[in-house]
């Protein structure tokens, strides 16, 4: 944008230098010639190359490489090779693109491949790249575009060497007729016309002698046309010739000015620019309202190409902003606080929505990109880094306690078959107490081992049971006795709270001592049983946990050790049991979100169920101790 704004600056000096052509003589045919070849309203040569320099490199600001292109390491060589069989010097943009492309994929891999050698366990310092096959080719690639270009350089530079050359001998030339007083003028005229032409075919030339020549050209130009006298007919067709161009120019400009890619609207007008440059003058009554015209439509397409990157330099602090609250909410994980499953997926969670919102922003400043980047990228590393080893210390941990239980099976597995009954089952309920003390496995493993353990147990019990003779009788008679305890319940008159208490436990250890009753009998008589007894303690306002509890106890005192550990086993399998069910219910209540109505009251169901349940998991391991403390 500097560069066009120096083009307007030169221009009314080169309308300057018009009029004192003009002002030298009286009559129009000693109007400098030079002046339809001179009349610059942009700038010389030199500049125009800074000009193309200055527009590759903004267009490669603008065009770098998106993050997450959908593309692999073969097809991008493949895309290389298409570019390599093109023109060296109209791809460098699309080559930078593919080699960022490709290296980032490149570090991608070379990055997952070192995390994979240390998840499993492999030092980091033993770690060594493997040789990418496809990245050899691609370098190789590199290296035949990096001295293709170098060809295409210093064959420009010939070429620009040879363009100087050419234009030196014309500026001799140009200088031998302009300084002749002799020659003839008319065919000296053809001459310079066709010298002219010769000019403005030949192309760049070096940027340091550019600006000399250029105005060694025009010097000569208005020292030949001084001598010269052209008839007026042949002014006014120049005249109408130059004016029929620069229109046209003008017209072209002001097409710019509704182009929706500002960068190559501005990159057109520079074109234009030098194409004005080249064609001569018009009438000089028309000269200032064209070149008015001609600058007015530039002056609008270099304000939007200069609110184009301030917009885009002000986007890019933004993306900057919000990349380092990113940042920021990263640094404020405390990985040392995470020491459970939940904590570990609800902080993963956080995770990944800070990575879905990096994402979708777009670029930082370039001078800060890469350093951001790599910021993220290390603060993200090491938060999947440390949960990799809290996983595997996990994992260690439920192999370590597949490993005991495994031994406490086998020791199970060797007394099934036992006949000491009194030692085995001391033996049983050790091992009992060692298993739920021991912490929980894999799931895959879980119930497998857990049934093992309970068939050994089962077995041995089962066995234990068998040798009492006469079992059957005695519970039939004691089925008959304690339904006459539940009659007595039910018809017990409730009097003072001391009195009516101290029956009703009377009747209770009463009942509990009794034995054994058959086993379909047995869950209908203790309904029985429970619903008279709770309907007592209901008139007495006594809390039914406390009287669950207490009755429990009693019904453990009159029983023997084969009773207690059937009974301990029992409630084991439904601790277990209820611990399973509610550890899923904690995992399965993370994947429901409270989003609506129905998600907020399905989650407080949950919840609810939840307690409940720790609840009785609480009372059933108080019951577990209760029959632990008697048979010690």
């Amino acid at each position: 944008m500097d560069s066009l704004e120096n083009k307007d600056l030169h221009a009314p000096e080169t309308v300057q230098a018009e009029e004192n052509a003009v002002n030298e003589t009286t009559e129009v045919q000693e109007v400098s010639q030079v002046v339809d070849e001179i009349e610059v309203s942009g700038v010389e040569p030199a500049e125009d190359i800074a000009n193309e320099e200055q527009e590759e490199t903004t267009a490669a600001e603008t065009e770098e490489a998106p993050e997450d292109k959908p593309l692999t390491k073969e097809g991008i060589v493949e895309q290389f090779k298409v570019l390599l069989s093109g023109q060296v010097s109209e791809i460098k943009e699309q080559a930078d693109l593919l080699k960022t492309q490709f290296y980032r994929i490149f570090r991608q891999e070379q990055e997952a491949a070192r995390k994979q050698w240390e998840e499993l366990g492999e030092k980091a310092e033993d770690y060594k790249p493997v040789i990418d096959e496809i990245e050899q080719q691609f370098r190789h690639l590199l290296e035949i575009y990096r001295q293709q270009r170098q060809e295409e350089r210093e064959k420009r530079e010939a070429e620009m060497q040879q363009n100087q050359l050419r234009k030196e001998n014309i500026i001799a030339q140009m200088k031998q007729m302009a300084e002749s007083d002799t020659a003839d003028v008319t065919e000296n005229l053809k001459k310079m016309r066709e010298l002219r032409g010769e000019w403005k075919s030949i192309g760049a030339v070096p940027p340091t002698v550019a600006t000399l020549l250029w105005k060694e050209y025009n010097l000569y130009q208005e020292k030949f046309y001084d001598l010269v006298k052209i008839n007026n007919e042949l002014r006014e067709y120049d005249f109408r010739k130059n004016l029929e161009q620069k229109t046209a120019i003008c017209e072209q400009a002001e097409a710019l000015k509704d182009k929706g890619d500002v960068v190559e609207a501005f990159r057109q007008l520079q074109q234009l620019h030098d194409e004005w440059a080249n064609i001569g003058p018009v009438a000089r009554e028309l000269r200032e309202d064209l070149w008015n015209r001609f600058k007015e439509a530039s002056t609008y397409i270099n304000k939007r190409h200069q609110e184009h990157f301030e917009k885009l330099h002000a986007a890019e602090e933004d993306n900057l902003r919000r990349k380092q609250e990113i940042i920021e909410k990263l640094k404020a994980l405390n990985i040392e606080d995470l020491t459970s499953n939940k904590m570990w997926d609800d902080a993963t969670a956080a995770v990944n929505e800070l990575q879905a919102e990096w994402r979708t922003i777009g670029f930082a400043p370039k001078k800060m990109n890469q350093q951001i980047y790599d910021e993220y990228r290390s603060l993200c590393d090491g938060f999947f880094k440390a949960k990799t080893s809290f996983y595997k210390k996990m994992r260690d941990e439920l192999q370590q306690n597949l490993q005991k239980k495994r031994s406490l099976l086998a020791q199970a597995e060797a007394l099934k078959d036992s006949e000491e009954w009194k030692e085995a089952t001391d033996k049983l309920v050790k091992l009992q107490k060692q298993w739920k003390e021991i912490g929980p496995v894999a799931r895959k493993y879980s119930e497998d081992i857990w049934k093992q353990f309970s068939a050994a147990c089962d077995n041995f019990f089962e066995r234990k049971k068998a040798s009492v003779k006469d079992v059957h009788q005695q519970e039939k008679e004691n089925l008959v006795q304690k339904k006459a305890i539940i009659k007595e319940i039910e018809e017990l008159a409730v009097t003072t709270k001391e009195e009516t208490l101290a029956k009703l436990h009377e009747l209770i250890n009463h009942y509990n001592e009794i034995g054994f009753v058959p086993f379909r009998d047995k869950d209908k008589l203790f309904k029985q049983f429970r619903a008279a007894t709770d309907k007592i303690f209901d008139q007495l306002n006594i809390e039914q946990h406390n009287r669950r509890i207490e009755d429990f106890s009693k019904r453990l005192e009159n029983k023997d050790d084969n009773a207690l550990l059937n009974e301990r086993r029992r409630l084991v399998r439904q601790y277990e049991v209820l611990e399973q069910e509610i550890k899923t219910a904690e995992n399965n209540i993370l994947f429901f979100t409270s989003g609506n109505k129905k998600g907020n009251k399905l989650v407080e169901e949950m919840q609810k169920k939840i307690e409940d349940q720790k609840k009785q998991l609480a009372e059933l391991e108080e019951r577990i101790n209760l029959i632990d403390s008697k048979l010690e």
